[in-house]
């Protein structure tokens, strides 16, 4: 993800990062099934997913914070 991806994230309503959530968590969840059956091809990719899901939650938690 990039930096200006990022700050993005930072702007973004709750409500939107909600979403986002649960859409990155039910593809990380795909891809974890898709590698325990030998289809993924790049392992890298549920790496950055994982990265990406801890990004969004950590703001949607500031968010519900500030």
């Amino acid at each position: 993800m990039k930096r200006r991806d990022i700050e993005e994230l930072k702007t973004k309503p709750a409500a939107e990062l909600e979403k986002l959530l649960r859409e990155s968590r039910e593809r990380l969840r795909v891809m974890k099934f898709d590698l325990a059956a030998g289809k993924v091809k790049n392992i890298n990719e549920i790496q950055m997913l994982r990265k990406n899901v801890a990004r969004i939650s950590t703001f949607l938690e500031q968010s519900k914070n500030a």
